[in-house]
């Protein structure tokens, strides 16, 4: 058993994953050899408890191995990218025959065209398709061609979504935004997607400048359908674009994504995640006039330089998107998905029915994911009673981290493991609200990705901080 941990109280199962010592070890190098110690800052170790996976070795299926040889039933898929399973052979299949044929190569691969053909034949409304790499890119791209389009310099976006791009018209809206010019701030408006009348008042202040609504589609907490349809209307009212982001949702809250069944009809949309099973492949589609801005035909308006990267049409990656359509066209994929969410929503809800705190541990769910808002005794957001929650499922063999995901290679065997883990997690949340989360939870509670400092800087002007080396609060 690990040495760093903390005794459970005797009603609660004891866990079942307690060496960590290769995930130690890694954690002690990888932060001076790649800044971060990861490529997303969503994976960083910030993000997790400390009795739990550094890295991941393999998958296959739903579950996941870390370099340790602890096995996972992996809820988090990748951020959401695996939506077939680790490893799934008809896509490794296709990877294969192309690679034998090549990656890359100087004119565009014989798979882009064919690729493209197929996308827009299932997604209502584009008309035209260019790829990259990732959904930065294509979100950013969007944002440029809407401004080319309505010649006006704004981009709106909810500010209670969590994620748009890393670029600046993004970013500079966050916390963290060391790096970013001053003037970069005032070229993104920000409105509640659970109020559509914040956005009505966007237009009215910037009468005329705001080129482009981005969004996704789909609800969060106190968000209804209804309201994207509404935010719709207001947007094409003030002359805008509107683009959808279906990152998440494409390929999950419905095929090709969520916007065909709410009846949208955007201008633009931005594909990626689950469109590609873990394979880098993300897209933008959309209207012919719009995204012809950067075609090389166009003669009636100035040019827009828009997506020219070396690696986006990597063929191998096409291959396994067009994998991926055969798979969602030929299989009851979504069936599947809903199926497993069901069940696992059922489990959660009644585990913290039994144990009297579903007040404290929120489960949201919709037909293809499940949130889970963990609250402290008070009835506050916990970073730190979340992480507890998570140390304890990964403690008990699942990768979670407040939110699940499932995937088509999911089995009932995965959905009850899943189910018993957050039973036997809710336990421990039970006793921690009467006392603290930091008397079961080994090491520092997970940080926000968007702060202004490492520490906690901005919450205590003390320096150095007596709280350190943990913020006991477990808010920063």
């Amino acid at each position: 058993m690990d040495s760093q941990t903390k005794p459970l109280p005797n009603d609660v199962p004891a866990r079942t994953v307690t060496n960590f010592t290769a995930s130690r070890a890694y954690r002690a190098e990888v932060h001076q050899r790649i800044p971060g110690g990861a490529h997303t800052y969503s994976r960083g170790d910030d993000q997790f408890p400390e009795l739990g996976p550094a890295a991941i070795a393999r998958g296959l299926g739903g579950r996941v191995w870390d370099v340790d040889g602890n096995e996972y039933i992996d809820c988090a898929l990748a951020l959401g990218s695996v939506a077939l399973g680790h490893a799934y052979e008809p896509v490794l299949a296709a990877v294969r025959e192309q690679l034998a044929l090549g990656a890359a190569f100087q004119r565009p691969a014989a798979i882009e065209l064919e690729l493209a053909r197929e996308f827009l034949a299932v997604t209502p409304g584009a008309e035209r398709i260019k790829f990259a790499k990732n959904g930065s890119t294509v979100t950013t791209a969007a944002v440029k061609l809407a401004r080319a389009f309505t010649s006006r310099p704004l981009v709106a976006f909810p500010k209670n979504h969590p994620f748009y791009s890393y670029d600046d018209w993004y970013i500079a809206q966050t916390l963290t935004t060391n790096g970013i010019p001053q003037e970069a701030k005032r070229l993104a408006v920000t409105y509640d997607s659970t109020k559509p009348e914040t956005l009505e008042a966007l237009f009215a202040a910037h009468p005329g400048e705001i080129a482009c609504v981005i969004t996704e589609p789909t609800e969060y907490v106190g968000q209804r359908d209804e309201a994207i349809r509404e935010v719709q209307r207001i947007t094409r009212r003030g002359a805008a674009l509107f683009v959808l982001d279906e990152m998440v949702s494409g390929f999950r809250a419905g095929f090709p994504g969520a916007y065909p069944a709410l009846g949208l009809e955007p201008d633009m949309v931005t594909w990626g995640k689950a469109a590609g099973n873990g394979f880098s492949f993300c897209a933008l589609t959309g209207r012919a006039d719009v995204l012809d801005l950067g075609g090389i035909k166009q003669a009636g308006a100035p040019r827009v330089f828009l997506i020219s990267t070396t690696h986006g049409g990597e063929a191998h990656a096409l291959a396994a998107a067009r994998a991926v359509l055969v798979e969602y066209q030929t299989k009851d994929i979504l069936g599947q998905h809903r199926r497993i969410t069901a069940a696992v929503a059922a489990g959660m809800r009644r585990a913290v029915a039994a144990h009297g705190i579903a007040d404290k541990l929120e489960i949201h769910a919709s037909s293809w994911r499940i949130l889970v808002v963990c609250r402290d005794g008070e009835g506050k957001v916990s970073h730190g009673m979340r992480t507890l929650l998570m140390q304890e499922m990964m403690g008990r063999g699942v990768l979670f981290q407040g939110l699940f995901l499932p995937c088509y290679s999911h089995t009932d065997a995965d959905v009850a493991g899943i189910v018993a883990a957050f039973d036997a997690s809710a336990q421990v949340y039970r006793h921690a609200l009467d006392r603290n989360f930091d008397t079961y939870l080994v090491g520092d509670a997970a940080r926000p990705v968007f702060r202004r400092y490492n520490g906690c800087k901005e919450l205590c002007p003390s320096v150095p901080c007596p709280n350190e080396p943990r913020c006991r609060n477990g808010s920063q």
